[in-house]
């Protein structure tokens, strides 16, 4: 067996080593220039096997802060404004600025670049098997290398399977099974839905035998067996909630005769089950636990939440991914920062900027801190009669200046009491971000009664003083909502909010592109906890004191003091409010089936902070809205046949066809 490396040359799979297993300086010094080492010559030394390890890594499908739903895997460059895009944007919890998005599905097709990753991990693995043969690694070193290589490959089957289903499953590198000029020969069906997932939770378990428990610090991005087990964690209850509730959208077709999409209703607790024993081997015995678990005051929980994603602390990061400063080091950095930090505190000169408006359903969906046992959600209030239905068409003057609005002193009074994990996730107007207050202000009430809403007109109020529609004179003076429908509209958030979470808060912002090197957390406990619970919910199997210790324990580190019950519907809501903007609240419509219910001609609320200057003292009004972007498209639709991906090139394959296509 050869590997075709002769083409990758030093710095190319430095990049590769840099990018995929930051960390392991101790890596580089073991290297010799590959652009004049040949394949063969790679498995003659540990450092060849960690050249190629850094390759392997490389293919990990991690939907991070380079990866999007329009254009792919590690997509650093700029392609208007879907360059800046989110798996976060295709959902309930926010949208692109600038309003012009859709609720998926993903664009891109995951099915060549995934068939050359397979291929490329099944001769990695060969590559082990050859190094060992010949003497030239240790059984350990072995162990763990065809460990990662095991979850690599799972990953990338996992990868495909949530998008097509039941795929072509080749576990080893196909040459032998070439017969020259008869192309069938190494031709391979499409297994279906279900022993697609029963592949992916077996390579977990391969994987889990084989890596080590602790990692060092200077392998710290690298798999461990907890990486492997919360893997088949996540993957095994994708699998249960597919079995459970295929029936929620109904397919038809030659795939779905020959169940190479959709399972049984039977076939759930099977994965719930393999759901359950993997988290709880996590959770008994990998030592993790969560982070800062035992907040002083809600102000602390705040700032301990908001640290898990400036820091990556080991005690409570599963998986993650580093990068390195891409200016510096070929592009191996990310612009999140750069293109969501807000106007008044672009001090690094970016030029895309605050291109992340989180939603007020998410928004709605965090407590307060009543505590009364329920775990009941908080929203928004803004009228003292309760009625909390969104205004139609605001910017065409429905907004009634006359209806009981409940009147806050500061912008920032209707957040006072709410979730640490809401203001450590989401930056809410009146709230600061690096020590300036921010504005996020889309509308006046002038001293007569006049409401204006995404306009920046001026009016003088009762004290004398000059005002602004959106808060500032200039659009640097202030965050939100200026030139809606413009040219650049798209550089200022749109819902009320933008995003905390990830941010850069403390530390200067490059206004260069790819210059952000905060680390990216794949795989956190709080996830597994959750995926036990709802687990536990859904099967009735494991032990539900148990999921409830756990639920509770995630809500405490919030600086809740109540315990609530595990019910289905408090997992899901605590689903929803811990993982928020992590990109698993997508796939968790996607799995449950429920994407198509929930978007069908559906509109995403804002919430649209309105001066009042009819009294001596100014003060807010809160406005409850439609995202201008979806109002427009009068609502989003999700079609159900989008639950799985068209399946590319059937004609020379012969693969059976995904519904609908």
């Amino acid at each position: 067996m050869k590997l075709n490396i002769k083409k990758l040359t030093m710095s190319v799979l430095c990049a590769s080593l840099l990018a995929g297993l930051a960390g392991c300086d101790s890596f580089l010094g073991e290297l010799k220039p590959l652009d004049k080492v040949s394949g063969d010559q790679l498995t003659l030394s540990d450092g060849g096997m960690k050249a190629l390890l850094a390759n392997i890594y490389t293919r990990v499908p991690m939907e991070d802060f380079t990866y999007r739903p329009f254009s792919g895997f590690n997509c650093r460059y700029y392609d208007g404004v879907n360059g800046t895009s989110n798996i976060a944007f295709l959902t309930d919890e926010a949208y692109r600025s600038e309003g012009d998005g859709s609720v998926g599905p993903e664009t891109f097709s995951y099915w060549s670049g995934a068939y050359s990753d397979i291929r490329q991990v099944n001769l990695f693995l060969e590559s082990v098997e050859t190094s060992l043969s010949e003497g030239n690694i240790s059984e350990a070193d072995a162990a763990r290398y065809k460990g990662e290589g095991y979850f690599v490959r799972a990953y990338v089957y996992f990868a495909l399977a949530k998008r097509y289903g039941g795929v072509p499953l080749i576990d080893h590198a196909q040459d032998k099974d070439y017969v020259p000029g008869d192309e069938s020969s190494i031709k391979v069906p499409r297994s279906t839905e279900k022993e697609t997932w029963e592949f992916i939770l077996a390579d977990c378990d391969r994987a889990a035998g084989s890596l080590p428990e602790q990692l060092g610090s200077s392998d710290r991005y690298r798999a461990s067996k907890w990486a492997a087990l919360a893997l088949k964690s996540r993957a095994a209850l994708f699998a249960a909630s597919v079995a459970k509730y295929s029936s929620r959208a109904p397919l038809a077709g030659d795939a779905v005769t020959q169940q190479l999409v959709g399972m049984n209703a039977s076939d759930a607790d099977a994965f719930y089950k393999a759901c359950i024993d993997a988290s709880e081997n996590i959770i008994n015995n990998s030592g993790k636990s969560l982070y800062m678990p035992n907040p002083s005051s809600a102000a602390e929980a705040a700032k301990n939440y908001q640290q898990i994603f400036l820091s990556d602390p080991d005690e409570e990061v599963i998986f993650s991914r580093a990068y390195l400063d891409g200016t510096v080091y070929s592009s191996q950095g990310h612009s999140y920062s750069q293109n969501y930090v807000l106007s008044q505190v672009n001090s690094g000169g970016a030029l895309r900027y605050g291109r992340f408006s989180p939603s007020l359903d998410l928004v709605d969906t965090y407590e307060d801190y009543a505590d009364d046992g329920s775990g009941s959600s908080a929203p928004v209030v803004t009228r003292t009669d309760g009625k909390e239905t969104p205004v139609a068409k605001v910017a065409e003057g429905n907004v009634n200046v006359a209806d009981p609005y409940v009147h806050y002193a500061t912008p920032y009074g209707p957040f006072e009491n709410k979730d640490a994990r809401l203001l450590a996730s989401v930056i809410v107007p009146g709230s600061s971000f690096g020590g300036t207050q921010i504005i996020l202000q889309g509308g006046i009430i002038s001293a007569d009664g006049k409401c204006s809403i995404y306009s920046n007109d001026p009016f003088v109020g009762k004290d004398g003083k000059t005002y602004y529609g959106l808060g500032g004179q200039t659009s640097s003076s202030a965050s939100g909502f200026f030139n809606l429908g413009g040219s650049e509209d798209g550089n200022y958030p749109t819902s009320g909010f933008s995003v905390r979470k990830y941010m850069e808060e403390f530390s200067p912002i490059s206004g260069s592109n790819n210059a952000s090197t905060t680390a990216y957390i794949d795989i956190r406990l709080p996830e597994i906890y959750l995926n036990y619970a709802e687990a536990v919910a859904e099967s009735g199997q494991g032990s539900t004191a148990a999921a409830k210790n756990l639920l509770n324990a995630i809500r405490h580190r919030a600086a809740h003091t109540d315990d609530i019950e595990a019910t289905l519907d408090n997992v899901l809501k605590e689903r929803r409010v811990e993982l928020a903007f992590e990109g698993k609240r997508y796939w968790d419509l996607i799995r449950r089936r429920e994407m198509h219910t929930l978007f069908d001609q559906y509109k995403r609320s804002v919430l649209i902070p309105v001066l009042d200057l009819r009294s001596t003292t100014p003060d807010y009004i809160f406005v409850r809205a439609y995202a201008h972007g979806d109002e427009r498209k009068n609502g989003l639709t999700f079609q159900s046949q989008s639950y799985y991906a068209s399946i590319p090139g059937i004609t020379t394959s012969g693969l059976v066809q995904n519904p609908g296509y």
